[in-house]
């Protein structure tokens, strides 16, 4: 066909012509292929989560106490101070060196206690305590920034390529960056091989999240993207376990690393993304993948009613047409939807920190045993909560009202915690203060539990923003769209190495930031499309069809106040006869009076 002429509608209709030809998630091989992307979450989570064991902070004295004799005997626990950067001072009746903090790091050998199961992690093992403690929060910036710009490089190069050489060629960089690591020599060739090993990381986690989306069905994408959560959730609660049986950093790092060996196997058992390829009409490419799907899954091709094949031969010889994320500047709902997303992405998992830090402060205050595995297992467990409750009020409310329902209990939680619980009104003091005492405890518990249901909803907001944008955008630009709400997301993460790396200093006023973006982002999901049972948008046109919808429906005899797609075809000649009847006056108004 000429290059000019359309495309068949039939096979750019996936959800509605391909996919029920090759029978859903009803063949066997489409269900492998499901399978294979659930079983990797498992090593992401290992590697997401492994920064909390390679770089804890752990408990830290001098073995040389007074420059004479040496204390190096272990400190009971009732008697030892803890400092805010975890070091712990020896205890009354032992030598203690004059000069304050000064003196307090001026040592040549350091003795330690850590916390995370290991016996020896990368602080103990080039001492980042004191003047070096700085290093360890760059080593915590160097995954993340790697993340960041690993999504917003491996989306584009998955729109271009496709996804399955994205995935293989991040499983070879992964294995020989991830290995690397594990031979460091110092702090900086640790950070430096930390930040490709993210690069990597983010291209399997893109390239699976969207062969995961493509692979399904309009009816099951939800529920299948949020078993592959929970699988990654099970990295991070096998994680301490893992921990206490390597105890050793670098080996534990290899053992990270390791598995994703298996995934090599996907370049012989994994194919490209078929959807992928009908949409940037890659049609002979499109034909052996759907002869290979037919034979896996043992089917007749004479049960190709809508004839999806003898059309694909017509259309055989066209040149593939491939886009970049660049072209949805040029559009006119799309980029805004996109836009949303972002901003509820980066201020889910910004706010996120906030919670935290403000929820492990109240219980060191509230006489709670300071312990690594209570406060690691209780974000965990929140996180798990979230994403159990996600699945029956997106079930029940749909993507956009599920992630306006977490915006607002996000929102609710952070202005309670900044408003309520410091006002100094004259009646609220004068009635704490006759509680002799129990105004801090009870104003703690509150806060508590304040950051408890904004952590549990943030995570909610961040997660459903990323299902949210992989379902609206178009599949010819589905891996830059998600490589932007995924680097918005890593830059809220980023926020909390930030402010430890600054003491925390400017708390507050952070939190005070993002609480102001979720009154913004309330607003703005009211114009976000519903993506809940509608097919994925295949090309850019097909993106901007979606639409804003009442968030409720309205009642029988009402009149819709925003129409649908089909009426607004009845408004297609308005420029027609507008300019007809401009060229017959152009002084005539519009009752057909001159005008003066």
């Amino acid at each position: 066909p000429p290059p000019a002429a359309a495309c068949s509608p039939l096979l750019l209709d996936y959800d509605g012509s391909v996919l029920p030809f090759l029978g859903g998630l009803g063949g066997g091989y489409q269900r492998t292929l499901v399978l294979l992307t659930w079983v990797p979450a498992l090593f992401i989570g290992f590697s997401k989560f492994s920064d909390s064991f390679l770089l804890d902070q752990p408990d830290f004295w001098c073995r040389e106490a007074d420059g004479q004799g040496n204390w190096s005997g272990s400190l009971a626990p009732g008697h030892a101070n803890r400092s805010g950067n975890g070091s712990i001072f020896p205890p009354p009746g032992l030598p203690t060196p004059a000069g304050g903090n000064a003196s307090e790091c001026d040592c040549h050998e350091w003795h330690y206690r850590i916390r995370a199961g290991l016996v020896q992690n990368v602080v103990s093992k080039w001492d980042l305590v004191c003047d070096s403690a700085w290093k360890v929060h760059i080593a915590k910036f160097s995954l993340l920034v790697g993340l960041i710009f690993g999504h917003l490089i491996t989306g584009c190069i998955a729109d271009w390529v496709g996804r399955r050489p994205v995935l293989l060629f991040s499983v070879i960089f992964i294995l020989i960056f991830g290995l690397t690591v594990a031979l460091s020599v110092n702090v900086t060739m640790f950070s430096t091989l930390r930040f490709f090993e993210g690069f990597c990381l983010a291209g399997i986690v893109l390239s699976l999240y969207a062969l995961r989306i493509e692979l399904c069905p309009p009816g099951h994408r939800f529920m299948i993207t949020m078993v592959a959560s929970f699988i990654e959730m099970s990295g991070q609660f096998l994680m301490p376990g893992l921990a206490a049986l390597c105890r050793d950093w670098q080996v534990l790092q290899a053992v990270i690393i390791c598995p994703f060996l298996l995934m090599l196997l996907y370049w012989v058992i994994f194919p490209e993304s078929l959807r992928w390829l009908m949409a940037t009409q890659q049609f002979e490419a499109s034909k052996e993948l759907i002869l290979q799907f037919t034979h896996k899954n043992r089917m007749n091709t004479e049960s190709d009613i809508k004839g999806v094949v003898p059309e694909l031969e017509k259309e055989i010889t066209r040149r593939p047409k491939k886009v970049c994320i660049v072209k949805v500047v040029g559009t006119r709902n799309l980029w805004k939807n996109i836009v949303v997303l972002c901003v509820n992405s980066l201020t889910g998992y910004g706010i996120h920190h906030c919670f935290a830090k403000s929820m492990m402060g109240h219980e060191a205050k509230m006489a709670i045993t300071h312990n690594f595995y209570a406060d690691y297992y209780t974000m965990a467990g929140i996180a798990l909560a979230s994403c159990l409750a996600m699945c029956p009020v997106v079930g029940f409310l749909g993507r956009r009202g599920g992630l306006l329902l977490f915006m607002i209990l996000t929102a609710l939680a952070s202005l309670l915690q900044l408003g309520l619980l410091n006002c100094n009104l004259a009646s609220f003091s004068l009635f704490m203060n006759t509680l002799t005492g129990m105004s801090d405890s009870v104003k703690d518990k509150f806060s508590t539990a304040f950051s408890i249901v904004g952590m549990f909803s943030s995570h909610a907001v961040g997660s459903l923003s990323v299902f949210f944008c992989a379902e609206i955008t178009p599949t010819v630009i589905r891996g830059g769209g998600l490589g932007l709400v995924l680097a918005s997301a890593g830059f809220g993460r980023l926020t909390a190495p930030i402010m430890e790396l600054h003491n925390q200093k400017g708390y507050f006023l952070h939190h005070v930031i993002f609480a102001c973006c979720t009154l913004i982002c309330i607003i703005c999901i009211l114009l976000l499309p519903e993506s809940k049972n509608q097919n994925l948008p295949e090309n850019i046109p097909d993106g901007e069809h979606y639409t804003r919808q009442p968030l409720l429906p309205h009642k029988k005899g009402e009149q819709p106040l925003l129409l649908t797609n089909s009426e607004l075809k009845d408004y297609s000649g308005l420029h027609d006869s507008a300019a007809v009847s401009d060229g017959i006056s152009e002084n005539t108004t519009a009752n057909g009076m001159k005008s003066m």
